[in-house]
This record gives structure tokens, sequence and C-alpha cells, in this order.
């Protein structure tokens, strides 16, 4: 599942009754802005609920289901969703349910609460794993077995768990970064206006830390010069001296604020400018390459096809394709 890929992925969603809306949307909306940005369905999901009836959330929006939820062959990864009075839920045919589904599906994810869920179904035996950081003690205690983990979200071979609403977010950008790679990420996670944690941090979590915090402001000043020099990128001594530090602290600032050095973002923001372009505009590849930096069409190409995995023109007749379908032409 998390390997660089092209072809769509199929989720299928376990909702508990009493889950946040908000805990649904961080799963979904991710996946949602990837395909829109993608201009294809690169992710498709399901949701499902222990008995097939539209699962109650706290805000007393019921969220309809696709099916109820058995333990078949199916193998696509398996995310359970659950936020309040999870054990009411925790029934013994659903833990053996959740048990037998294992066996087959390729990943499984504990989304907040869900983590107890899939301790209680010993899924989570000999992982690392993190939970809501109201619950980090009891569940430590009442599973010596797993590796308690204060991380907002961990991956664990197979198995998933988040800490919450918003580190979810974090999970599912790292999903789509390392299935469609940084820029990808980059871009869904900017459409939301989102600036991701350092989610990887040591300190713990508290109350004042669930929260997003803010970048240090010279990651952010380095970032606003690099969105204003998109068309004569700087080089990393002249951002650096901009921002007023050495280019090795930073590099360094980089990678402990968005877990990535400065040429990958820069990178990353260029490329998304040129695919804007080459979406929503007839502009020619030559002048895109220059607008967004590149000292050739070629140079471009090579860096467009390396993030997307397919070129500029084979986006364009994807796009035509799709809209001559959508009119009922051939």
């Amino acid at each position: 599942m998390l390997t660089r890929s092209t072809e769509r992925l199929d989720i299928d969603l376990l909702i508990l009754p009493e889950t946040n809306l908000i805990l649904i949307a961080s799963v979904i909306e991710p996946l949602r802005g990837a395909n829109r940005i993608a201009g294809s369905e690169i992710y498709r999901w399901r949701l499902l609920t222990p008995d097939g009836d539209p699962a109650p959330t706290t805000s007393d929006i019921p969220v309809p289901a696709c099916a109820p939820f058995k333990a078949t062959a199916d193998t696509a990864p398996l995310f359970v969703l659950a936020s309040y009075n999870w054990r009411q839920n925790a029934t013994l045919t659903l833990k053996m349910q959740l048990s037998q589904a294992a066996r087959y599906r390729t990943m499984i994810a504990g989304i907040e609460s869900g983590t107890w869920l899939l301790a209680e179904a010993s899924l989570l035996d000999g992982y690392s794993a993190t939970i809501h950081w109201e619950d980090f003690e009891d569940f430590a205690l009442a599973y010596p077995q797993v590796r308690a983990s204060r991380d907002r979200f961990v991956i664990d071979g197979k198995r998933l768990t988040t800490a919450g609403s918003l580190p979810t977010v974090d999970l599912m950008l790292e999903v789509i970064r390392q299935r469609q790679g940084y820029s990808l990420a980059l871009e869904v996670s900017r459409l939301f206006s989102y600036e991701q944690a350092n989610f990887h941090s040591e300190h713990e979590l508290s109350p004042s830390t669930v929260s997003l915090r803010m970048r240090d402001p010279r990651v952010a000043h380095a970032i606003r010069l690099m969105e204003d020099n998109i068309e004569q990128p700087l080089v990393l001594a002249r951002l650096a001296r901009r921002v007023g530090i050495s280019a090795r602290h930073l590099q360094g600032l980089f990678q402990e604020s968005i877990g990535a050095p400065p040429h990958v973002h820069y990178l990353a923001l260029r490329l998304n400018a040129a695919r804007r372009k080459v979406i929503e505009t007839k502009a020619s590849f030559a002048d895109i390459a220059a607008a967004t930096g590149f000292n050739s069409a070629s140079a471009f190409a090579r860096s467009y096809r390396a993030s997307f995995s397919e070129s500029p023109s084979d986006t364009r007749r994807r796009l035509r394709r799709r809209i001559m379908l959508a009119q009922g032409r051939p």
C-alpha cells in the first residue's frame, strides 16, 4: 500500500457509533483533495458500519453506510474509526471479525479510539501504536504487549494508528506522499491551508500541543520567499542570507519543521505551479517551464514525469479524454 504507485487504492472505513464527523473527514478529505488535484480517481473509499445502518455521530448527523462490515477475504486496507464509548461497540463478534479480516487485509489502521479496538482484538501485539493523549497512560497499562508511542501517528508494518483528528490528516498526507510523492502531498496540504506539525517530535502530546503548532518563523519566511520567486528560483545560499541564517542552519530547520530539505520543498512548489498551468491553461510547455524556473522544456518534462508519473502531454491528453467522455463524445 505505501509504495510509489499510480494505481487506484480502494480503502474501507469501518465507522463506529459516536465517531466525530471531523475524524471521518480527516480520512476522506485529503483523499478527495488528492483525486481533485491529480485529475483522476487515485483513491476510492467505502463506508461500513457494524450492522450496515447509518452510524450516529457526536453531531447527531448520521453517516450512511455502503454495507455492513463482514470478515471476508477482501484485501483492501481497513481503517477503523472510533471516538467515544468505543467499549460499547467492542463486542466479541466485532473483535472476531477484525481478527479474521486481518488475515487478508493489506493494512489495518486504528483511527483515534480505533486503536483501542485493534488492541482489544490483539491486532497490535508486538507493534508500536499511538493513541489520543488523554488515553495514553490507560492504554499503555492495559496493553503492555503494545509499544505505546506519543507520536501523532505511527506506521509500523501493516498497522497504522493515529492520536486524533488532526494527526489523522498528517497520516493521510503521509500516505499520499509515499504513494504519489511529496509534490502532491504538499498541494493537498495547501488545499486546506494546512501546516503540518513536526509529527515525529520527541515532545509529549498535551492539550496545548495536539493542535497545529506553528512552523519556525525562519522556515515560514523562507517558504514565502520561495513562493514569491517561482520563475527565478533563489539558490540555497541566497535564500538563507535573505532569512538571516546559514544555509546549513536553514537545511536543518526545514528537516525539523516539515521533514524535507529546502530544495525538495522548493521543487515541489514549482512543479505544483507548473501542473496548475498544464491543467488550467493552454500555454506551451516551453512557456510553462520558463514561468516555473526550469531552464528548458526537456528539464521541466523530466522533473514533471519524475514527480507525477506522467508527462505534461499525458496530463493534458488524459484531461481531454475525461472532458470528451463527460460530454458523451467518443
